[in-house]
């Protein structure tokens, strides 16, 4: 609730002695001096009653886009939370009538849908009103109007001819728009029309010519309008102007086009825009000026536009009402324009009414104070009704614009309206009057601290809440009653004012609220802090270049808040540089260069104020000296020591000897002869600027002094020691520390601190007081000095039992401070009771969750440390009891804390467990909970306990596998996949066999002898298939030693997940290794576990005393040894070697025989695949001879034959067709070459010695193409080609050769 009311009271003997409205007006007016203001704090406001205020509005004059929602807002807020309604031209509007408007929840927002609607239906005045039970709210009258972006009306333009040099205006005349539209010309090519002091565009979008030029010739000047809401844009038709040069008109004197006349008026708004437009022509062009009569341009509002024809004031007033005169000027002369401006005013609030809460029998004012021209005309409404037709109330008095509410009652809240109206337009305000009888509410935070600075101003607030407006009174220090008087003053508002606040002023200040239903207090605390002072300011310095320059600022404040100190080079901040050095109270710049010159600010921060001081450097040419030489500085002498008291004492010296070496700072050392002597111990450092130093001394040591000085080169020797100075003994100002209490078996309770040095034993005869007793019970402190000693054992306690323990330290002068209270517990002893109520559960077969009661604290003797869960795995459930394993170990898991439940990892499927569960305290284990038993699920078995390659053959092998080492369920068999893979990532198709549980082998037939397969070896139960078994093997080639082998480095892998047996963690590093031979190469297969990169295959022939031959083989499991003799014994082994150091692994020596086979060596032509594509070959030219020959024999005559019978040559002898025979063309002479010899017998076939040719008769023949170059392909019978056949070779290939070429 963010809104300002104003209490007004009038007490009874002032009604009662009122004699008339005008003075019981006067009497209210002069008790207008308290304003109550709301509280925002939402806690002080529950339960209030408030009447409504609308707190959003849209505004009055809304112009909507036709293309969107309608959106009235309309927002109040009330306790409890208003009603809102509407009215639409006067008349209630139903809004849950009309399917396309909706209210807003808990709001009086309206949202229309004119989508699909005529837009004009919902145009007109609306009015929201907002009620609750104490009163109701009423908005502005928004007018709604939809935007309107009408079509320019169809005109016919006429050319324009015009003479040079005269003036023109070319009218835009747009459509009425609404709001009205943006004026814009320009050309047809949509680029603007350039404007100056001798074009211009008026107010209302003509486009005026002072003079026409030759330049102005064009016939495109075109007027465009842009609608702002709907953002569309429309043109008027093109103008066209021609300007003719041949009868110029000349010069003239100004005269105006706009406005007419020597005089013209113009009426204004208070508040809104003024804009006074003056456009003259003139040859030459004349120029504008602007003046008001009697009185000057208000410069800060005033502004000149198009080329000063505009004057334009904003936020008119009725000061800027009177004569206003253009002028237009050339060198012919000049021409005025005279505009009276008239200031008229739309009402205006001189003083809204405000919200007023009163209290029962209290008395309040509303005042409307409205201002305007013509006067406005003031009328009142209560709750949105007309104040004369509203019920009629004996308490009220209209005034003007005055409302007198006297001796209001509980219930009569009411929001009040005041309607303020002229000819221009009019305002409305809600004031509410609540009446509320509330007790006092301090709303200023309690104990609030205040600090301010000696001699400036203090202010206390007391901010409060209630009706009647409370009373407010002060006291210092609970005691002194404060009044209105010097140095006090008591704000209306509460608020305590200290005008020049002084150390006295301190202390401890209350402020009590009452009225006539409560009284309600609040503390608040005000320190007056000593002021921040610069004692020693920086002084003038004058330093030649590459030499130091340090300015002091030595600085007094109040030690209870800390100090900033900030310096500044010229008011900013100081270079990045390093030779800039900020110490406590001085600034060091080191190596002053010429650009370090300027003004140096030392200004000193605190929370609360700040001073500051300033000096100027200079900076001078450097003289020559000689080189430097720089040393340690001379030690200090002339120690003394002065302002002597209890606890400190100063200390000054005269510095050494600098050795060109500015000192950087002093070191202060101390002796303590009586507890350490001889042993020197560093007290403080000093800037190397100061002489003296403040130390803070301890009780009973007896001091001595010494100071060293440091400069760039090192420190000084120490300086002569000063006399010894003895404090006085005092009681210690320090107890121990690291006070410890803590058990070490039961019963026992060991406190233990650590020891005060002599130093800060502050006097003789040091003891300490060690002090327990049991924590939560009512019970005194026990008591124990002791000397010499850093630890104290108390005996006979209960287990594990809280304790407080002080530890005070004392001495012969007394006790030290109190000691704090530090809580330590007794001695453990082991857990008594376990824990109940253990219950698995089984998420799956590999993890389990654990759940166990806690055990009751008392029952720990400890602190308790958690639970170890102790859990073992007795068989598998396919084992039988004989075979549990009786040497299994317990798993044990801490569970940490109180915690009751806790997940069992890494489960063994198909199994049976037994857990059990112990406490755990810093003593110990408890005694273990009653076992229990669950089972585990079956799961996927692990992977088959090994794979192995048996009898490989040249296109066959057989694997051999064994169970799973951990079946984790009942088996239901085995999976086998493998496929080809190459020394590449290709690999070829999977094939899959499955194989019952009881099958442990399979032959693999049809395999190819030069391919490597990979195979993957899967066991199965009802969840599941396993992790593979791996295997890289292939059939041993059995003839043909020219076929590839596979890649010596194909890998042979193991599975993810290889049995145990075959990759222990402990172990060999070889497994199986596999031998196959071939003529003249073998073929090793390895298992290997190990980590080593370098492996060989290494070999020798058998019996023989040669060097082991090696071949690396890069980590492969698979290598094949080419090149052996045949009908030779070779020894071969595997070997690792680590490269870091001269470890060497082995595998067992194999013997390997290469079979001796005499001379034999078979062609490729023996292979059986061979055979059968020589055999397939053979056919297919079989075929196509047969083909050829049919061809050729068809008809019995070529198709040459008709064409030379159709053209017969009479040398040609005619051919029978009788004997069946075509002369030289005959199927005997064809068939003849062919017939057990590659030529006929007349000569080896010749292309150019043929007649025909077996291009028109052999596949991919082409009749383009032939031996003439014409007659072949003009009499062939073969013309065209079938679009399938290819483009190959002309000639036929002979069979012979076509077979000689395979051999």
């Amino acid at each position: 609730m963010d809104f300002t009311v104003v209490h007004l009271i009038v007490g009874e003997n002032t009604m009662r002695s009122s004699g008339s409205g005008a003075v019981l007006l006067m009497i209210l007016l002069s008790h207008m001096t308290s304003a109550l203001e709301v509280p925002l704090d939402p806690k002080v406001l529950e339960g209030l009653p408030q009447p409504p205020t609308i707190t959003l509005q849209s505004p009055k004059d809304y112009i909507f886009d036709p293309r969107e929602n309608i959106v009235i807002h309309c927002e109040a807020k009330g306790k409890p939370h208003p009603n809102f309604s509407w009215t639409r031209n006067g008349s209630h509007f139903d809004v849950e009538q009309d399917s396309k408007v909706l209210m807003k929840p808990s709001s009086g927002t309206l949202v229309i849908d004119i989508s699909g609607e005529k837009a004009e239906a919902y145009e007109g005045t609306y009015q929201c009103t907002a009620h609750n039970d104490h009163g109701t709210a009423i908005s502005n009258n928004i007018v709604i109007r939809q935007s309107r972006s009408p079509l320019w009306s169809k005109e016919r333009l006429e050319a324009i001819t015009v003479q040079m040099g005269v003036s023109l205006v070319l009218q835009c005349r747009p459509p009425a728009g609404l709001p009205p539209p943006v004026i814009f010309w320009m050309d047809n090519i949509f680029q603007r029309l350039p404007l100056d002091n001798r074009v211009s565009q008026a107010l209302n979008g003509d486009l005026y010519f002072s003079n026409v030029l030759p330049e102005d010739n064009r016939n495109d000047y075109i007027c465009y309008a842009r609608f702002p809401y709907t953002q569309t844009i429309q043109q008027k038709q093109p103008i066209s102007v021609t300007v003719l040069e041949t009868n110029p008109t000349g010069e003239r004197r100004p005269g105006f086009m706009t406005p007419l006349g020597a005089s013209s008026t113009k009426m204004v708004l208070r508040g809104e825009t003024l804009e006074l437009e003056c456009i003259a022509e003139g040859l030459p062009t004349p120029e504008m000026s602007w003046q008001k009569d009697g009185g000057e341009l208000p410069t800060s509002r005033v502004s000149f536009l198009n080329y000063k024809k505009t004057l334009k004031i904003l936020d008119v007033s009725e000061a800027d009402a009177g004569d206003y005169t253009c002028t237009a000027t050339n060198r012919l002369g000049t021409a005025h324009h005279n505009i009276k401006v008239n200031v008229k005013a739309a009402p205006f609030w001189i003083s809204a009414p405000r919200n007023l809460i009163l209290a029962p029998n209290e008395t309040g004012i509303l005042t409307c104070r409205v201002n305007g021209d013509p006067k406005p005309d003031i009328n009142w409404f209560v709750n949105g009704v007309p104040i004369e037709n509203a019920p009629e109330d004996h308490t009220r008095k209209v005034d003007a614009d005055t409302v007198i509410l006297s001796r209001v009652q509980s219930g009569s809240s009411a929001v009040y309206q005041c309607n303020a109206s002229n000819e221009f337009g009019y305002l409305i305000a809600n004031a509410f009057v609540s009446v509320l009888a509330e007790p006092p509410r301090v709303l200023t935070p309690p104990n609030q601290v205040y600090q301010v600075i000696t001699n400036s101003l203090a202010l206390l607030h007391c901010a409060t809440f209630g009706s009647p407006i409370p009373t407010i009174t002060w006291f210092k220090d609970s005691q002194i009653s404060i009044k209105s008087e010097d140095p006090y003053v008591i704000h209306e508002n509460g608020t305590l004012e200290i005008n020049v606040a002084q150390s006295q002023n301190s202390g401890k200040y209350t402020c009590i609220a009452t009225n006539n239903l409560g009284v309600k207090e609040n503390h608040v605390f005000l320190e007056v802090k000593d002021p921040t002072r610069i004692l020693k300011q920086p002084e003038y310095k004058v330093v030649q270049r590459g030499t130091s320059a340090v300015f002091e600022c030595k600085v007094k404040h109040d030690p209870s808040l800390i100090p900033t100190m900030t310096w500044l080079k010229n008011s900013g901040e100081l270079p990045d540089d390093e030779r800039f050095e900020v110490d406590a109270d001085s600034l060091t710049i080191k190596d002053v260069t010429d650009e370090d010159a300027g003004t140096y600010t030392c200004i000193m921060n605190t929370t609360l104020d700040r001073d500051s001081a300033s000096a100027t450097l200079t900076v001078v040419e450097a003289t020559p000296t000689p080189a430097i030489v720089y040393e340690k500085p001379d030690p200090p002498t002339d120690l003394e020591l002065t302002d002597q008291t209890e606890r400190s004492v100063q200390l000054t010296w005269i510095p050494g000897d600098e050795h060109n070496s500015p000192t950087q700072k002093f070191l202060i050392q101390y002796e303590d002869l009586l507890h350490e002597p001889s042993i020197w111990v560093n007290m403080t450092e000093v800037a190397g600027t100061r002489t003296t130093a403040q130390l803070d001394l301890s009780p009973y040591v007896y001091y001595s002094f010494r100071v060293l000085a440091k400069n760039q080169v090192g420190y000084s020797q120490p300086s002569q020691p000063s006399r010894q100075y003895r404090t006085n003994p005092a009681a210690p100002d320090e107890n121990p520390s690291d006070v410890h209490g803590e058990g070490t078996e039961p019963g026992n309770l060991v406190i233990s601190w650590k020891s005060l040095t002599g130093f800060q034993s502050n006097g003789p005869g040091l003891e300490y007081k060690v002090l327990w007793r049991q924590s939560d019970v009512d019970q005194d402190w026990s008591s124990k000095t002791v000397a010499n000693s850093s630890h104290f054992v108390v005996s006979g306690v209960p287990v594990y039992v809280p304790y407080e323990i002080k530890v005070q330290a004392l001495n012969d002068y007394g006790n030290g401070p109190e000691a704090e209270v530090v809580v330590g517990y007794s001695g453990e002893d082991l857990p008594l009771s376990a824990t109940d109520g253990v219950l698995v559960m089984v998420h799956n077969s590999t993890v389990a969750q654990v759940h166990w009661e806690p055990v009751s604290s008392h029952s720990v003797r400890g602190k308790l440390k958690g639970y170890k869960v102790y859990y073992r795995r007795e068989r598998g459930l396919h084992e039988t009891e004989e075979e549990v394993d009786q040497e299994a170990q317990h798993q044990v898991l801490t569970f940490s804390g109180n915690q009751t439940e806790g997940r069992l990892p890494g489960l063994q499927p198909y199994s049976l467990y037994i857990i059990f569960i112990r406490v755990l305290n810093s003593k110990g284990e408890g005694p273990q909970s009653q076992e229990k038993q669950f089972e585990t699920p079956e799961g996927v078995p692990g992977p088959p306990s090994f794979l192995n390659v048996l009898n490989p053959s040249l296109d066959s092998l057989t694997l051999e596998w064994g169970p799973p080492v951990n079946k984790n369920g009942r088996l239901t068999g085995y999976t086998l996949k493998y496929q080809p893979v190459s020394n590449t990532t290709e690999v070829g198709p999977v094939k899959v066999m499955d194989f019952l549980v009881n099958e442990t082998t399979v032959t693999l037939d049809n395999l190819n002898s030069s391919v490597l397969y990979k195979f993957y070896l899967s066991a199965k139960t009802i969840k599941g298939a396993g992790a593979n078994v791996t295997k890289e093997a292939s059939a041993v080639m059995g003839t043909s030693p020219t076929q590839p082998p596979p890649h010596p480095t194909s890998p042979v892998t193991q599975s993810a997940h290889p049995p145990l047996h075959k990759a222990p963690s402990v172990g060999p590093v070889f497994g199986i290794v596999n031998t196959s031979v071939s003529e003249e190469c073998a073929l090793i297969t390895w298992e290997y576990f190990g980590h080593h990169k370098n492996i060989y295959v290494e070999y020798m022939v058998e019996n023989s005393k040669e060097d082991w031959k090696k071949e690396s083989v890069n980590g492969s499991h698979s290598h094949i040894l080419k090149g052996l003799k045949p009908g030779t014994s070779y020894r071969v082994r595997v070997v690792a070697r680590d490269p870091a150091g001269p470890t060497l692994h082995t595998t067992s020596e194999e013997v390997v025989t290469v079979p001796a086979v005499p001379s034999r060596h078979v062609d490729i032509a023996t292979q059986g695949w061979f055979i059968g594509l020589m055999c397939a070959i053979a056919l297919l030219i079989l075929v196509l001879l047969i083909v050829c020959f049919i061809k050729r024999n068809k008809g019995g005559k070529y198709p040459v034959k008709e064409k030379e019978e159709a053209h017969q040559d009479p040398e040609i002898q005619p051919m029978k067709e009788d004997d069946g025979t075509f002369g030289e063309y005959s199927d005997t002479e064809d068939h003849k070459p062919l017939k057990g010899s590659r030529t006929p017998s007349n000569g080896t076939v010749r292309r150019d010695e043929s007649d025909d040719s077996l291009v028109d008769y052999g596949e991919g023949g082409d009749g383009q193409f032939n031996e003439d170059g014409s007659f072949i392909g003009q009499y062939s019978g073969k013309k065209e080609k079938d679009t399938h056949e290819g483009n190959e070779s002309s000639e036929a290939p002979s069979p012979v050769n076509a077979m000689n070429s395979f051999v």
